[in-house]
């Protein structure tokens, strides 16, 4: 089964007449950056049928990579008729339509990630171009980290960003 794609005109008037708009975003995707009323269920934590009555449900991530990638997925768990919110999140913007920005909260922790792996990189090759080519072993390690995360599904330095004091949330 297939999603129809929609614009975020046509999202907008769905939503105005009682269809469920989704983000299937990671929570530290949602808590920064939200389409003001979409409901939080990430895509990797989707197991089953989603509890939306009978309403129209429009799935939405950042860019509509991950929601069209997973379309068969997202059908399954539609129990009504599902569309997708064509270019995600980034398209709603574009169109000049609210979100909600909370920038306390800490950017994506894959942003955090690239941001790291780039910066160990350079300053390993930095540091081995002009102090001693020993601190090469520090980009190579970082980039093989990255192919055993990117082949296992385990991100070892994900996992120690999690535990950075600005990744750590408040308790409510």
């Amino acid at each position: 089964m297939s999603l129809t794609t929609i614009s975020p005109q046509k999202a907008k008037e769905l939503i105005a007449q009682g269809a469920v708009l989704i983000d299937v975003r990671e929570a530290d995707e949602h808590a920064r950056e939200r389409i003001p009323g979409a409901r939080h269920q990430a895509l990797s934590r989707l197991n089953g049928s989603l509890p939306t009555g009978n309403e129209a449900v429009i799935f939405h991530c950042r860019s509509g990579n991950r929601t069209a990638s997973h379309a068969d997925r997202l059908a399954a768990a539609a129990p009504c008729e599902a569309y997708v919110l064509e270019g995600g999140i980034e398209a709603w913007k574009r169109a000049g339509l609210p979100v909600s920005r909370d920038r306390r909260q800490p950017i994506e922790l894959q942003r955090q990630v690239q941001i790291t792996a780039g910066s160990l990189v350079g300053i390993g090759v930095l540091l081995g171009t002009l102090v001693h080519p020993g601190f090469y072993a520090l980009a190579g390690f970082v980039g093989a980290g990255l192919v055993f995360a990117g082949i296992s599904g385990t991100c070892g330095m994900a996992r120690v960003l999690k535990l950075a004091p600005w990744n750590r949330r408040a308790a409510a």
